[in-house]
């Protein structure tokens, strides 16, 4: 169902490679929305926030691409022109929080343009019929509603967010991603570092989990 008299806010739209999870090294459309229900993306607000670890600017619609989209069709079609031919076209929607504007005429929108829709989201929202692919990855003490996806990608460790803590979703595949420093950008992080060995020793000791390096970091690309 269509959010009534709403356009798509949208930060930014570029085409690179998957860097983590199930489908790292898959060249994908990135389509970034605005805004997320766990922070305002303000760093005045991040210590108060329930996510307050985030690295990704999704405030505004200034990014590579971005801008306001009043119709399913505009978006789509914005999406489907950095798709450069060949190959399973995949768009994956991420933010922010996607499911605070993904909705089926978009999706429909976008299969009709020959997508396969893949979300990541934090798993707060009910998450639209037609996705193709769902990534859930769990902030802090927010409730997930979500109990079925492919892919249960949780960033470790969050105090509030232990892996056992999910135990009863049903997942496909599971994975741990280590957390960064937020405000670290490129060059050493310490911290990330030190909670990929803890990643690394609970996956050892849980093999039900999987380890997911941020490749794309690694690589330097976005």
């Amino acid at each position: 169902m269509k959010r009534p008299d709403k356009p798509y806010r949208v930060k930014e739209i570029f085409y690179s490679l998957q860097g983590e999870g199930a489908h790292s090294g898959r060249p994908s459309v990135f389509l970034r929305f605005s805004k997320c229900n766990l922070w305002t993306g303000r760093e005045a607000d991040r210590a108060q926030a329930i996510c307050n670890f985030c690295d990704t600017d999704f405030v505004g619609t200034d990014g590579q691409n971005g801008g306001v989209f009043e119709t399913a069709d505009t978006l789509a079609d914005a999406v489907r022109a950095l798709w450069p031919g060949g190959g399973q076209p995949w768009v994956v929607c991420t933010g922010g929080e996607p499911l605070l504007q993904l909705d089926g005429p978009l999706i429909e929108a976008l299969h009709a343009r020959g997508f396969e829709v893949a979300i990541e989201t934090n798993g707060t929202l009910p998450v639209p019929e037609g996705v193709d692919w769902v990534c859930v990855s769990p902030k802090g003490v927010a409730e997930v509603v979500v109990t079925d996806c492919d892919e249960l990608k949780l960033v470790f460790p969050q105090a509030d967010c232990p892996p056992e803590r999910f135990d009863h979703i049903r997942a496909g595949v599971r994975f741990l991603s280590p957390k960064a420093s937020p405000n670290i950008r490129d060059g050493q992080d310490a911290q990330r570092d030190a909670h990929t060995a803890a990643a690394l020793n609970y996956c050892l000791q849980h093999p039900q989990w999987r380890l997911s390096l941020q490749t794309h970091k690694l690589l330097g690309i976005d």
